[in-house]
């Protein structure tokens, strides 16, 4: 389907038919993505819970850098849906272009500090001795290929303001297969290969990303899919630049301080042990999966809220999003019931301690039922960044995890003396954080276009 008969869908098709159009390949997309994860999971599970530990004790750091890659391009995402609602593609496709070529100017400087700081950082977050060096290792292959993952998340945000949600998926298919296929060639040292354990899987990882970045470049450069790049459009546009760094910048700084709170949280767990955070790494893996529907279907929806705020259908954008709240309370709600029942043979699947076992019934208890209400938070957000208010979304983002989740979490666990304190505190801010954004949503403040300015 081309842009033009894409664009006018969003503005004036069924919403829930254009929704669930658009979220269909990205909900498989982030299936496939998170299958491979819960994969990486199962094998690393078979070298012993240190070496499955790993990889969550790294991400916190890499996920604080990788944000910074990721504000920009929501804001160039922000610009580009906008202006293809307003009709403006060639605007839209010089927007592309700036955000592309800055996203592979600001990774090169990213994987370059990400790796000096690595091991300082990784001691800062009390990471516990039996785990560091797989962790420090993990961590230094991952930011080699940081430059491949911000501009692969530079396209997958590209065709996604355009309304192309099947490339995505297609390549993510291929990728993530790929990945799957080395990761036990690499971690176990099959056929010729020797065996690198965590780092083999740290390999694999960083190898499937580089070749999806590469097919996305070929896809823009030749044009192929909605959105054309030239020598033009990729050269530096400091004005562009300006006006991404200002809108991008909250963003940015949000994710990353977010980001850079989970290494904090990291730290509080690792005080009651390996234990305790080997089931809270296997507890992230499984919510990913109820949340690669959930943001799938919030994805989409951010495509269509951002067209028509371009246009200046405000009342459809708000309707968009009022429904896409519902059907994603509907879904992690539905999710969340059966991990929680079933939570025993669920994390049974993955490892076979006991000590790990009891800790995950812990989690499921404590803090996964309050996964619904997050999801309700996540849509917020996801229209106040598509709207361009960044600043909103950054502040609501800080107030979850600053405000809430680690004042409640370090206090409870402190107060209780154990683990499920933290679980309890890391819940409640679901919770209360979902309230404050549907508070603040209601308000209205985001109808607003942000390339009227």
């Amino acid at each position: 389907m081309s842009v033009e008969k894409t664009r006018e869908e969003i503005l004036r098709g069924p919403i829930e038919r254009t929704l669930f159009r658009l979220a269909g390949p990205l909900i498989v997309s982030n299936m496939v993505q998170v299958l491979y994860n819960l994969i990486d999971t199962f094998w690393l599970g078979k070298l012993g819970r240190e070496e499955l530990s790993a990889p969550g004790a790294s991400w916190p750091f890499i996920a604080t850098l990788m944000s910074l890659g990721m504000g920009f391009a929501i804001a160039g995402f922000a610009f580009v849906t906008q202006y293809i609602g307003a009709k403006d593609f060639k605007r839209a496709n010089r927007s592309a272009g700036a955000l592309y070529s800055l996203s592979l100017l600001f990774s090169v400087g990213v994987a370059i500090v990400g790796s000096l700081l690595t091991p300082t950082v990784l001691r800062l977050m009390d990471v516990s001795p039996d785990v560091y060096p797989y962790a420090l290792n993990y961590t230094l292959v991952i930011f080699t290929g940081i430059p491949f993952a911000f501009t692969y998340f530079a396209f997958t945000f590209l065709l996604r303001a355009v309304g192309d949600t099947k490339t995505p998926m297609w390549i993510s298919f291929f990728t993530v297969g790929l990945n799957t296929l080395l990761d036990p060639v690499l971690i176990f040292g099959l056929g010729p290969f020797p065996r690198l354990g965590v780092v083999g899987a740290a390999i694999a990882t960083m190898f499937s990303n580089s070749v999806g970045s590469l097919i996305g470049a070929y896809y823009l450069i030749t044009g192929k899919k909605g959105i054309k790049f030239t020598r033009e459009n990729l050269k530096p546009d400091w004005e562009f630049y300006r006006r991404i760094f200002r809108v991008g910048l909250p963003s940015a700084i949000g994710q990353s301080l977010n980001a850079f709170g989970f290494m904090v949280l990291t730290r509080i767990i690792f005080q009651f042990g390996t234990v305790a955070f080997a089931a809270y790494a296997i507890a992230n893996r499984l919510t990913n999966f109820m949340f690669a529907i959930a943001n799938g279907i919030a994805q989409a929806m951010g495509t269509m809220v951002g067209q028509n705020i371009g246009a200046g259908n405000f009342s459809r954008a708000k309707q968009i999003a009022g429904k896409t709240m519902l059907i994603n309370l509907g879904v992690l709600t539905a999710g969340t019931a059966f991990i929680v029942v079933f939570n025993g043979p669920v994390f049974g699947a993955f490892i076979r301690d006991e000590a790990v076992l009891h800790e995950a019934s812990l989690v499921a208890k404590y803090f996964l039922t309050s996964l619904p209400f997050f999801g309700i938070f996540s849509v917020v957000t996801n229209v106040f960044q598509t709207a361009g208010k960044t600043k909103v979304s950054m502040t609501l983002g800080l107030a979850r995890l600053w405000g809430l989740r680690i004042p409640l979490s370090y206090a409870l666990g402190t107060i209780v003396g154990a683990s499920w304190g933290v679980y309890l505190g890391m819940g409640l801010s679901n919770v209360l954080s979902a309230f404050i954004a549907l508070v603040w949503f209601l308000r209205g403040s985001w109808m607003e276009r942000l390339i009227g300015e």
